[in-house]
């Protein structure tokens, strides 16, 4: 079955019920849409695409912040045939321009938010013969959605494809170098619904809220577990610990995909009286799960002193393996809490060395996968394909180990580790220690030249706010680490993340190791 007949399938189940709902408590704005309502807008967009020349084989390249709009449309496109190619928001004019051509999009949707960029950009975008426009003031050099959903007709579009077809391409997150296209099938995509559905058990009567960016392989895909038994999703358009808490009460939401520095506000908002929890309705609030990066066990740990009875689970993946799934701790695996878990469902794993031996039990290795998520390759670029596919393994780049009971521990991304006098440093080992200070926020480990050891490992500190650190302070707490391992400079700022909340490394190492002259933070203090 077609994740798009999943759709159609819930449509036909239940047409009147609610599938998706969207908040944005920022403007005190709440719209609902019906799955009939869904199927038929994205069946409205598939013919006004196919009506346009638009095919199987075809890239519609799909730029939106989340919204009601998103996933009917990009549900529309994958009704033509044609692939969607949901590009990041935070990308850059030049950053689309680049991804646009390489995806050889054919047809731009876009938000209001990107109207200026788009416009920068839109005579160097050659291979697009048509821009969609989904918002009010429609641009002159597109065409309106609002107008294209009220021309076109609501029936199925007669097109044929396989599940071994290709269906969208994902860009990486660009946290190790410049975004490559990813090419993912209709196979998986469904393979990611069977898996999300089987880790977290989603039932007909479950309600997920959505927080993270929807153009990411994350986001889509764990609601792709709700999706397959037809239940309710609430696109939430903010993230302040207030609103979070009030759309899993008034929504009466069951479960919850987190990022890190969300969960961490959370708590501090209750920690810090600004949040009182008697003031919500959360008895329902079944699941909280976080994926997307490294979870110190300190916040769970924190996390179970004010949600006692709620389950937990983390996920691992990568947009090269359809998302997360591939790793999963579980639900009934919380005394793992720091593993990333075992095997995903219809998953297989190895931790590896250079040669692509398995290492023993408890060694350092890279991670490489197989199953059905992994990717069809990266399009257009067959040697980048090769450097990660070998024999149906996906390799993919992080660092792990496995204890005495099978269970995963990540260790770093193999482009991150620091090398100090033919030592191997794992930076996120350094970061969760630094993050168990009661006065720290968060934390990133990079690696900087250094003459006599090659590179010397140096923390950038997030602290609290209303807390007082300074450089001898965090040094002396990193005092209980091995020598080569205590940071040999910290320097005080923000912590850079992207939308999924992975650490920009590159960015850090750019600012802090590049041409910028690094100024010497001496026992600075900062509130």
């Amino acid at each position: 079955m077609p994740i798009t007949e999943m759709l159609s399938r819930n449509a036909r189940m239940y047409p009147h019920e609610t599938a998706l709902i969207e908040r944005e408590p920022a403007v005190n704005r709440r719209r609902e849409i019906s799955w009939l309502e869904f199927e038929s807008t994205a069946n409205k967009f598939a013919n006004a695409l196919l009506a346009s020349g638009v095919g199987k084989g075809d890239k519609v390249v799909h730029l939106m912040m989340n919204n009601l709009e998103w996933l009917p449309t990009y549900f529309g496109i994958l009704k033509t045939g044609a692939m969607a190619v949901p590009l990041n928001f935070r990308f850059t004019a030049a950053e689309i321009r680049k991804c646009i051509g390489a995806a050889e999009g054919k047809v731009l949707v876009y938000g209001p938010e990107f109207r200026d960029k788009i416009d920068e950009i839109s005579d160097q975008l050659h291979h697009v013969e048509k821009f969609i426009f989904v918002g009010k003031d429609c641009p002159e050099k597109a065409e309106s959605y609002d107008e294209i959903i009220r021309k076109y007709p609501a029936d199925a579009p007669d097109v044929t494809f396989f599940d071994y077809d290709s269906a969208a391409i994902y860009f990486t997150s660009g946290t190790t170098g410049d975004p490559k296209p990813i090419l993912l099938t209709h196979d998986n995509l469904v393979s990611a619904c069977i898996s999300e559905n089987r880790h977290h058990l989603q039932n007909h009567n479950d309600n997920f809220v959505c927080i993270p960016p929807l153009y990411h392989t994350g986001a889509k895909m764990h609601w792709f577990g709700n999706l397959i038994v037809g239940s309710k999703a609430v696109i939430l358009r903010g993230m302040k610990p207030q609103w979070i808490l009030e759309a899993i009460s008034e929504e009466k939401a069951t479960i919850v995909w987190l990022l890190v520095p969300w969960a961490q506000d959370i708590l501090d908002a209750i920690e810090s009286g600004e949040v009182d929890l008697n003031d919500y309705h959360l008895e329902q609030w079944r699941l909280m799960h976080i994926g997307a990066q490294p979870v110190p066990p300190s916040l769970i740990r924190r996390w179970q002193k004010y949600f006692p009875g709620q389950q937990y689970d983390t996920n691992y993946g990568l947009s090269e393996s359809t998302g997360p799934g591939c790793v999963h701790l579980g639900m009934e695996n919380m005394h793992k809490v720091g593993a990333i878990g075992l095997p995903g469902f219809n998953w297989e794993t190895m931790i590896v060395d250079s040669s692509g031996n398995p290492v023993p039990q408890g060694n350092v290795g890279e991670l490489i996968v197989r199953g059905p998520g992994v990717m069809k390759g990266y399009y257009k670029n067959p040697e980048a394909t090769s450097n990660v596919l070998k024999n149906g393994w996906l390799y993919t780049g992080d660092m792990a180990q496995q204890d005495e009971d099978g269970f995963i521990y990540l260790v770093d991304r193999k482009k991150d580790v620091v090398i100090t006098g033919g030592e191997n440093i794992f930076p996120v080992e350094i970061e969760d220690f630094l993050r168990s200070h009661d006065d720290i926020k968060d934390a990133a480990v990079i690696g900087m030249p250094d003459n006599r050891l090659g590179e010397i490992p140096v923390a950038i500190v997030e602290v609290k706010l209303g807390r007082k650190l300074s450089e001898s302070m965090v040094i002396e707490f990193c005092e209980k680490l091995p020598r080569y391992k205590r940071p040999h400079k910290v320097f005080f700022d923000k912590v850079p993340r992207n939308p999924t909340g992975k650490i920009e490394k590159p960015k850090l190492r750019e600012e802090y190791c590049g041409k910028r002259e690094v100024l010497n933070l001496e026992d600075r203090c900062l509130k």
